[in-house]
């Protein structure tokens, strides 16, 4: 990986943790990116629970990249988990397809998860695989070749039911065997990884 360290040009990283989590949580990803010269940057959703709505908590990212960024800064973006959820509903429905370039997802349900439909809270609700929420995203889903899409998952995830849900038949896939969903975010094969999607080089624009 220490190549990586000579590339000129890279994108501004945000993480975007999942359900449950805080920025903590992204702390490992942040260093070994920081180690590698990327600037990096965090968020703490609000209520991070399921009781919030997902396109609410995509605002609050939208927020966050307003704040954070110059107007006309092109950014990356990756989301574990249920992040992965909210930055595609920033990509695809707030207009954040004329910033992000790189779009990085790790253990996402883009199709649902199983294990939403033991919860009532609303955010949870809309990652069930029947939801409204998912089959909205996954109607123009298309929209993410328009960037460096890559999508990383474990086929041993007990949260993302099935773990195939990760799948979406677009982009770059990478499975990953780390035992457990939490892992993913701390696993070194799936750190490299992420550097590795990172510092691929942008697609040109139509």
């Amino acid at each position: 990986m220490k190549e990586l360290s000579h590339l000129h040009h890279r994108n501004p990283v945000l993480l975007v943790h999942g359900l449950m989590d805080t920025s903590r949580k992204m702390r490992k990803i942040a260093a070994h990116l920081r180690g590698l010269g990327w600037q990096v940057t965090d968020i703490d959703l609000t209520a991070n629970n399921g009781d919030t709505r997902l396109e609410i908590l995509a605002q609050q990212v939208a927020a966050k990249i307003e704040r954070t960024f110059a107007p006309h800064q092109r950014i990356d973006l990756l989301g574990f988990s249920m992040g992965g959820l909210v930055t595609r509903y920033y990509i695809q429905r707030l207009s954040g397809i004329d910033r992000v370039q790189r779009f990085v997802t790790i253990s996402t349900p883009h199709r649902g998860t199983i294990a939403a439909n033991f919860s009532m809270r609303c955010g949870c609700i809309q990652m069930r695989p029947d939801h409204d929420f998912i089959r909205d995203l996954n109607r123009d889903v298309d929209l993410l070749n328009e960037l460096n899409f890559t999508s990383l998952w474990t086929p041993f995830d007990l949260i993302i039911l099935p773990p195939s849900s990760s799948q979406l038949g677009i982009g770059t896939e990478q499975k990953i065997p780390v035992l457990t969903h939490p892992l993913m975010v701390a696993d070194r094969r799936v750190l490299e990884a992420i550097a590795t999607a990172l510092a691929q080089p942008v697609k040109s624009p139509i």
